[in-house]
């Protein structure tokens, strides 16, 4: 048979393709009829496509979670004291080259400096030019694709999947988004760092700290904590930027 390697490559195409056209559909037909809506709106909608699409995974596929099979090498990797896997490894570097490739689209090519002013003022981007519509479009089926590379790593290096797989990682990304700056990429990078050693730290002393009574597997408490922290203290993230309302 093919190699593992070969084997998630094939994966990750078929993840990206599956992704790219539901987020698509999902756009056009859930979305874009909210555009002038208030904006509490496109949040209840998201809400309720999350529902409905883990309903139907798991109509699909059953609630029961799933074995990922072993694609990649198992050999750890030793570090001089701490040990990694193959998996992890590959994370850290697509995460890296993902991320170099996200910020030179959106600060040095055309489609990144129209997704800026679409971000800003949709409507004074369209009468520069920009075409909001298709601008928004795009950002859906970019996200959907590297939201199909996250599933699918995500799946690799906990070995199973299931329908309510991406809830969890979900609200840690956007935790993580928050806590470093929305709409800054390093910031959420720096975030998703803080927030994964404020969890390991967290539930190294958890148990002490309650005198038994949670263990480690509350460490998901330390993520929602920092989220409160950062809205309430400083809403605009560690590394974004204070802007003053305009009368």
């Amino acid at each position: 048979g093919l190699p593992g390697w070969a084997l998630m490559l094939i994966a990750l195409v078929c993840a990206v393709v599956v992704c790219v056209t539901l987020n698509f559909l999902v756009e056009k037909i859930a979305y874009r009829p909210l555009r002038n809506a208030p904006r509490l709106a496109p949040l209840i909608t998201a809400m309720g496509m999350s529902l409905l699409l883990q309903t139907l995974a798991m109509i699909i596929w059953k609630p029961n979670p799933k074995p990922f099979p072993l694609l990649l090498p198992t050999t750890p990797i030793d570090l001089g004291g701490p040990v990694i896997s193959v998996t992890q490894c590959l994370i850290l570097g697509l995460t890296v080259v993902i991320l170099a490739s996200l910020m030179f689209l959106v600060n040095h090519t055309k489609l990144g400096r129209a997704m800026r002013a679409t971000a800003e003022n949709p409507k004074v981007a369209g009468l520069m030019g920009v075409k909001p519509d298709f601008i928004i479009s795009t950002t859906f089926v970019i996200g959907a694709a590297l939201a199909a590379v996250a599933g699918l790593m995500w799946a690799a290096n906990y070995g199973t999947v299931q329908h309510t797989m991406g809830f969890m990682p979900g609200l840690k990304a956007f935790t993580a988004a928050v806590l470093g700056g929305i709409g800054n990429l390093a910031g959420a990078m720096v975030g998703g760092i803080l927030l994964g050693l404020i969890e390991a730290i967290g539930a190294g002393y958890l148990g002490d700290l309650t005198g038994g009574v949670l263990g480690s597997h509350y460490a998901d408490i330390f993520a929602f904590v920092a989220l409160i922290l950062v809205l309430t203290l400083r809403p605009s993230g560690l590394l974004g930027e204070r802007v003053a309302d305009r009368a």
